[in-house]
């Protein structure tokens, strides 16, 4: 928080770092309890998939909110400026929103975001936080055509008003709020059988609820430290029953929809409650969310035409999607039965931060996603280039530092979704494009998975690289101060080199880089480049004879030239 501000000057009391913490933590927990989630899913349709709807959801508004933060992914109290990433981190929910939790859960994350982006100076914490747990309920309740008790809806009103109390004691601090919030959800998720019929007949909770008290859960540890209490432990007067679906619970009812419905539709915001009325006449758990001109709109119905019309009449539906609920949960049971195999093979997808490395990796056999600087690839689009691969052993290079954490998300969905299959995914920690090179130019499909990753990851680590870059802004490096336009030169992800000429400091990066010694030096030309590879390639065969240089045009932006020493 930066005491600097002025009174009265609009700032959040919540700092940036804790909503970042509980973001990665959300993700984890939810990671964890994905299988125990969809295992509850009883209600409204026994599909099993809303613990990974809420995870994905989450992992997109993570994705999100590190995109917009960029380079200050890791260390975000260095910015003051909190409305940009909270409201990055809503859009993100309501974009990667899946499935009817899913729906209702970005509701939940943008309306408390909103909330804390709005704090002021003279607000308390807890305060705020309790706001932001309400005005989380009530958007939830007010997105859903017919609310439901004994759902996700529940569980939130029931910490929302927890917090609220929380709220009231003089000295409370939000971590008192989320405290008291998380223990009233489990609180109120043990009673969801006393609400709905249908988790008693099952004898489970609420799946969107025991998901929703993950997520609480998460929040309270990141402001006190405390682990999450076990599911089976005893909950007040309750306790949450181990996962287990009753004969016939996953099976459809034959009066309801047939189909799940999904888009996002661009339209006027003042449609939103009209449309939820019109869904609500062709189907039932209908869920509309969003504002300034976006909205995700979620129905169970047996006219898919009609759903679709329906948005066509008020603006423009695109991302359609369409589940036939008989079909999902006909391969929900499939992928529960030992099956042959259908994957085949090994492949790398590799992260491409330019035109000239994506066709580097592509001759060496890999799948490439786009990415880079400015242009990180979402969890999502890593999920689909490892499905598209068609492969059982699939090695995933992020090339990125910051794009590690959405490539794990990936891997672990991947497995999650098609282990029946036999698929195996390895994530490589590559930090940077020539980490990427050096691994595949060492990938073997003929060895054993294990052994290729060793070998991949072993090599990747032993690179020593580093790059060259201007200054965008006035700051402090470890070099020492910068101001815009400096030549920058960076060494192992940090600014170690400040100067005036390009050329000049990406001699002095490779000179400490192979202070070291080293038999291979791999330059990377950016799009802006001037030169800069032949200068540096000139310099190596000078003043290091014994050493080979290979120069590659990658075509990145913002880096110039990659350099690399083995």
């Amino acid at each position: 928080m930066d005491e600097r501000t002025a009174p009265g000057e609009r700032r959040s009391g919540i700092a940036l770092a804790s909503v970042v913490r509980f973001v990665d933590i959300a993700v984890d927990a939810l990671a964890g309890a994905r299988e125990e989630v969809d295992a509850l899913n009883v209600y409204p349709v026994p599909d099993g998939d809303t613990g990974t709807n809420m995870y994905l959801t989450v992992v997109a508004a993570r994705d999100a909110i590190r995109a917009a933060l960029g380079e200050h992914a890791d260390s975000p109290d260095l910015v003051s400026e909190v409305d940009a990433p909270l409201s990055a981190m809503a859009r993100g929910a309501l974009l990667g929103a899946r499935g009817n939790s899913g729906v209702i859960l970005s509701e939940m994350l943008g309306a408390a975001a909103r909330r804390i982006g709005t704090a002021r100076a003279d607000e308390r914490n807890a305060v705020v936080m309790a706001e932001a747990l309400q005005q989380a309920s009530a958007a939830s309740y007010a997105a859903v055509g017919e609310p439901v008790e004994g759902t996700m809806l529940t569980v939130m009103r029931a910490a929302a008003a927890a917090g609220t109390t929380a709220a009231d004691a003089p000295a409370a601090r939000s971590s008192d709020v989320l405290t008291a919030a998380a223990a009233a959800a489990r609180e109120a998720l043990g009673r969801t059988p006393e609400q709905l019929d249908v988790l008693a007949q099952a004898g489970v909770v609420d799946a969107g609820g025991r998901g929703l008290s993950v997520i609480l859960d998460a929040a309270e540890t990141v402001l006190t430290g405390r682990r999450p209490i076990p599911v089976t432990a005893p909950l007040g007067s309750h306790v949450i029953p181990v996962p287990h679906v009753g004969p016939g619970a996953d099976e459809l009812s034959a009066d309801g929809p047939a189909y799940e419905v999904m888009y996002l539709l661009d339209t006027d915001d003042t449609v939103a409650p009209g449309l939820r009325e019109r869904l609500g006449t062709l189907g039932d758990s209908v869920v509309v969310v969003g504002r300034d001109g976006l909205w995700n709109v979620h129905v169970h119905t047996d006219d898919v035409g009609a759903a679709i019309e329906a948005g066509l009449s008020v603006g423009r539906p695109h991302r359609i999607r369409v589940t036939h609920f008989a079909e999902q949960i006909a391969q929900k049971a499939a992928a529960e039965t030992p099956v042959p195999p259908t994957l085949a093979g090994r492949r790398v997808v590799a992260v491409a931060a330019g035109p000239g490395l994506a066709a580097l990796f592509e001759e060496a056999g890999a799948e490439v996603v786009r990415g880079g600087p400015g242009r990180r690839p979402s969890t999502g689009e890593l999920l689909e280039a490892i499905a598209a691969c068609g492969a059982r052993e699939v090695v995933v290079l992020p090339n990125d530092e910051p794009t590690i954490r959405a490539a794990l998300a990936a891997a672990s969905t991947a497995e999650a979704d098609h282990g029946a299959a036999g698929l195996r995914v390895a994530v490589i920690p590559t930090h940077t494009q020539v980490q990427g090179l050096a691994a595949v130019a060492v990938h073997e499909p003929g060895r054993a998975f294990d052994q290729d990753v060793t070998e991949m990851t072993a090599t990747a680590r032993h690179v020593r690289h580093g790059a060259v870059t201007i200054a965008a802004r006035q700051a402090m490096t470890m070099a020492g101060p910068c101001e815009p336009g400096d030549a920058l030169g960076v060494i192992a992800g940090d600014f170690a080199v400040v100067g005036d000429d390009l050329g000049s400091v990406a001699l002095v990066v490779l000179d400490r880089l192979l202070a070291a010694g080293g038999e291979l030096v791999t330059i990377v030309s950016g799009a802006d480049s001037a030169g800069l590879a032949d200068r540096a390639t000139a310099w190596v065969e000078e003043f290091h004879p014994h050493v080979d240089v290979v120069v590659y045009d990658g075509g990145q932006e913002r880096y110039p030239l990659l350099m690399s020493v083995e």
